[in-house]
């Protein structure tokens, strides 16, 4: 149905409520990229509104953090559009101390917990390569 595919992979060893929280936010990255992901507004029988949400399924995945690494390192290599999440980010409490973590770091150092991309279906098996169904 989608050209596309979504697909989101968490470092396996996080706790779990690490492992939400870098899902949410690298599912904020890749929707914030493409306005177009957003359907419609719901609406129940009662009238209420709820906000839209995206009309694309995601995949999430897990891998160990040598797999994450080669996935993160696969992405780099076909510049895929990607949401990255790092260990560093667990210290921070704001999106501008976020960006300054990531900015201190060369790609082969940083210690890669997630990361999300919107690419086409065959580019996102062969990225995500490795990493498994999250459980």
């Amino acid at each position: 149905m989608f050209d596309t595919k979504i697909a989101i992979v968490v470092r396996e060893d996080l706790a779990v409520w690490q492992k939400l929280n870098v899902t949410a936010f690298l599912t904020s990255g890749i929707v914030g990229l493409d306005g177009e992901l957003l359907g419609e507004r719901y609406e129940d029988a009662a009238g209420n509104l709820y906000t839209p949400l995206a009309i694309q399924p995601m995949i999430v995945l897990s891998a160990d953090e040598k797999t994450i690494n080669s996935v993160y390192r696969r992405a780099l290599e076909r510049s895929a559009r990607l949401s990255l999440y790092i260990e560093d980010m667990f210290k921070t409490g704001h999106d501008a101390a976020n960006r300054a973590v990531v900015r201190q770091y060369e790609p082969d150092e940083m210690k890669v917990v997630g990361l999300a991309l919107r690419e086409d279906r065959k580019t996102v098996d062969k990225i995500t390569k490795g990493a498994k169904m999250h459980p």
